[in-house]
């Protein structure tokens, strides 16, 4: 070959495939250039070895969702923001899911459960529908669980209050499960949380929120997944 020709046209030279078949390899993580996936059946070669894995299969690729571990310095009003940290080098090296990383599932990707104004912690992009109506539209049927940094006097039926029934600005909160973790720490479960709801609920009682870090949404957690890194939800997976 004298010029670079699109990795698809090559493809189907070796194995003899339809051009939408060797598209769907290709699309798939399927097939290696020089020893790495290349997902682009537009990418150019010429002497580079093409092989296609042993185990490929024309079976539509799925949709991704991953699991961030959002850090300090992000505005909540701008749930997109963090996606400009999810990128290849910052894939969890531990990740368990066996899902193979692609350039496809870096495009598409929707925000969901928003973090309340100042958390860190556990944030979720998708880009299977599904799930982003579960946690988007059926919000108040996922719970979510809050480690809740605090400083000041309590109220002393504060905790109680806390697990009450409550209102902000006159509207109903939903109905929140708060305990304590240790002297400085509440652990707050609830769902459907309301914009501001847990800084509300604490001033309420004497205290200050000094850090907020979302630790579950529904039946996912945040384990122990490093600051600034993600992971895939492994298919099957629900909230």
């Amino acid at each position: 070959m004298n010029d670079p020709i699109r990795l698809s046209r090559r493809l189907i030279e070796l194995i003899h495939c339809s051009r939408r078949e060797a598209e769907q390899y290709i699309e798939g993580g399927w097939v290696l250039v020089d020893g790495v996936i290349i997902d682009q059946p537009q990418f150019k070669v010429l002497d580079q070895k093409v092989s296609l894995h042993p185990e490929a299969t024309l079976a539509p690729c799925p949709p991704v969702t991953m699991i961030f571990h959002q850090p300090t310095g992000f505005d909540a009003a701008s749930p997109t923001a963090p996606l400009a940290l999810i990128t290849a080098q910052s894939h969890a090296s531990d990740d368990q899911s066996g899902i193979r990383l692609l350039k496809r599932h870096f495009s598409r990707l929707k925000a969901t459960a928003p973090l309340e104004d100042g958390a860190t912690g556990l944030i979720a992009f998708s880009q299977d529908r599904r799930v982003v109506r579960r946690l988007v539209d059926d919000a108040n049927k996922n719970e979510q669980e809050y480690l809740v940094e605090v400083s000041g006097e309590i109220a002393p039926d504060g905790l109680e209050q806390l697990n009450r029934p409550m209102k902000m600005a006159n509207w109903p909160l939903p109905l929140a499960k708060v305990s304590w973790q240790n002297e400085t720490r509440l652990r707050f479960a609830l769902k459907n949380v309301r914009p501001g709801q847990i800084k509300f609920m604490c001033q309420s009682v004497g205290l200050t929120v000094n850090a907020m870090k979302r630790l579950r949404i529904g039946r996912v957690s945040l384990s122990k997944l490093p600051p600034g890194q993600w992971r895939y939800l492994p298919n099957g997976t629900l909230f």
